[in-house]
């Protein structure tokens, strides 16, 4: 039997493992915390130390340029959605917002069902309806009309439009997502490119707060809204997940998705 001790640097092998080992580790970390970071032009890789601290998830606070404060080039939506958001109202805040929706009827119709391709609100989610008029109001969303109309509305303003148009009867429910005339995008989404199925977020039984009711709203504005999100032009988003998901539709895709969830009732006009 050997007595030549396996793990000492007079093996060679041990000797050429452990500098092999040691080399590897060196060009990784070469790589993953100072060559990758430092070709990033964000102002926090700025310098290899402020490189090497940002890879490795170190807070800012704690190396060089803490105090500067990186402003995104979009503005962004503030709104914090919750389940619970306007899920209570009174009707004293339905009966306010029918008078302030007066304003509103030339593009969204009297009682909530516009003729002007202008999305239809009646029975939208209230949380929905409050969300985009603050981004409309602090420019995370913009438009030529609604922005200078949310402008001078109050918090309590929109709370109550939201809840007078929540209130109004809903479009009739259309087809579920499984019914066989719904597109592939639709019902099953494209998993390949990270699309999921448009019932995740605005599902008919459930749906995630701050994502709209589809059904009915106009074809023509629901393409505008997914060619707006896939071009960034739109950008009020939760956490990007519109823009991520239109920007890997195709043109033809978007299309089916937004006939499929007007058509119905636009065949009853």
């Amino acid at each position: 039997m050997s007595d030549e001790r396996l793990f000492t640097f007079r093996n060679r092998w041990f000797t050429v493992s452990v500098l092999g080992t040691m080399g590897i580790a060196i060009v990784a970390a070469l790589i993953g915390f100072v060559w990758l970071p430092s070709v990033q032009r964000d102002a926090q890789f700025s310098g290899i130390w402020n490189a090497i601290c940002s890879a490795a998830g170190v807070p800012r606070s704690w190396y060089a340029g803490g105090g500067v404060v990186v402003e995104p080039d979009v503005r962004l939506s503030s709104v914090e959605m919750t389940p619970q958001l306007l899920a209570n109202v009174s009707a004293n805040s339905i009966g306010r917002g029918a008078t302030l929706a007066l304003r509103c009827t030339m593009c969204h119709g009297d009682r909530g069902m516009s003729d002007a391709n202008s999305p239809n609100l009646a029975g939208q989610y209230a949380a929905v309806i409050y969300k985009q008029l603050i981004d409309f109001q602090k420019g995370a969303r913009n438009n030529a009309v609604m922005s200078p109309m949310a402008m001078n509305l109050s918090d309590q303003d929109m709370r109550d439009l939201a809840a007078y148009y929540a209130s109004l009867p809903r479009p009739p429910a259309q087809r579920k997502v499984s019914d066989a005339r719904a597109p592939a995008i639709v019902a099953h989404g494209a998993p390949m490119r990270n699309v999921a199925p448009c019932a995740v977020c605005h599902g008919g039984i459930d749906s995630k707060a701050g994502s709209p009711w589809l059904d009915g709203l106009p074809a023509a504005y629901t393409k505008s809204q997914l060619l707006a999100f896939a071009s960034g032009a739109r950008t009020n988003d939760i956490d990007g997940v519109m823009r991520n998901v239109a920007r890997n539709m195709t043109a033809e895709e978007i299309d089916a998705a937004a006939m499929y969830y007007a058509r119905e009732l636009e065949g009853r006009r």
